[in-house]
């Protein structure tokens, strides 16, 4: 099969020749349709994140279609379209896993990081940590709703009933749940690079009540703030956007250091926190809403061997809503 390796970082994805994955008794053997590319994958080919599987095989934003499975598996069959997320392993028996917080498991495997991911024309996962998609959504459209989507979800649900959101980093996730939270009733701020008037378009487009640069202030106080942009610069900025009481997500797995702010910015009640990874819990909750939004993903198609300028356009800003390979 084709596949897209990375070797180390300052290296350019390579296209390589590798032989076809068999699938433990566990496992699902699942062609691959389409790989949504997130900007963890961007986190691990730039080496901010540390120790990925050696010959890496990245992507976590998996659709494919089930062609072999192993001897334990009784979910799905050959044939079934499945999606594969970043949570691709737990070990089940420790007190985050046994609590419901399986997304905190010290032990766990992400895909695309510690496990071969999808950018790949075949690629195997745990059976336990695949799901059934909607059927509504073609391969390039679901894609994006494995992480980008999920994540959103996760850190909409961290905000609690806030009526007043904030959106910082207008990207894939943002995209996605900025219609969960209209669809709910909330209104979405939405917070882009300065002078950025696509995206700000973009954001109105999607019923955005206001939309500004990160570096001005709402109209009104916040409710919440999430965080997508990778920027610690922007915790402080969302603190004094946010009314007393109010909460800050950040959601991304890797951000740049955060600054040091008056006391005064978060005194009042208000909350900083983080999302990490999911649960298969937000994925079963999530994928059964989309469809009743319904969400609409706004995606960028890239062949496999285009995987590099698919991530280094999503490095420099240069895409509205998501990338997507297809192998």
């Amino acid at each position: 099969m084709r596949a897209m390796v990375f070797e180390g970082p300052g290296r350019p994805l390579a296209l390589t020749e590798l032989a076809p994955p068999t699938p433990a008794g566990g496992q699902l053997l699942i062609r691959v349709g389409a790989c949504a590319v997130c900007r963890t994958d961007l986190h691990i080919v730039d080496g901010e994140l540390p120790h990925p599987k050696s010959a890496l095989v990245p992507g976590h934003e998996i659709v494919g279609v089930v062609v072999d499975k192993g001897s334990r598996v009784d979910r799905f069959a050959i044939g079934d379209r499945v999606g594969v997320p970043w949570l691709g392993w737990t070990c089940g028996v420790c007190r985050f896993c046994r609590s419901g917080r399986e997304n905190l498991c010290d032990r766990a495997r992400f895909t695309g990081y510690q496990l071969d991911g999808g950018f790949a024309e075949l690629t195997v996962a745990d059976s336990r940590f695949c799901f059934a998609l909607p059927p509504r959504y073609s391969d390039v459209e679901a894609a994006p709703l494995l992480c980008a989507g999920l994540i959103g979800y996760r850190a909409l649900r961290a905000a609690g009933d806030a009526g007043r959101i904030g959106l910082y980093g207008f990207g894939a996730a943002a995209h996605i749940i900025a219609q969960v939270a209209v669809f709910e009733g909330r209104a979405i701020y939405a917070f882009t690079r300065p002078g950025d008037a696509a995206t700000a378009a973009f954001a109105d487009s999607l019923g955005a009540t206001w939309t500004g640069g990160s570096d001005t202030a709402p109209p009104e106080p916040l409710d919440a703030a999430l965080i997508f942009a990778p920027i610690g610069a922007l915790v402080p900025v969302a603190l004094r956007a946010v009314a007393k009481g109010g909460t800050v997500v950040c959601a991304g797995i890797h951000m740049s250091d955060i600054p040091s702010f008056p006391y005064a910015e978060l005194w009042g009640e208000r909350v900083v926190r983080s999302v990490a990874n999911l649960t298969r819990k937000d994925a079963e909750e999530f994928l059964a809403l989309a469809p009743r939004v319904p969400v609409r993903t706004q995606t960028t198609a890239y062949p496999l061997a285009s995987a590099n300028q698919a991530l280094q356009h999503l490095r420099t800003g240069h895409l509205e809503g998501a990338a997507v390979l297809l192998p």
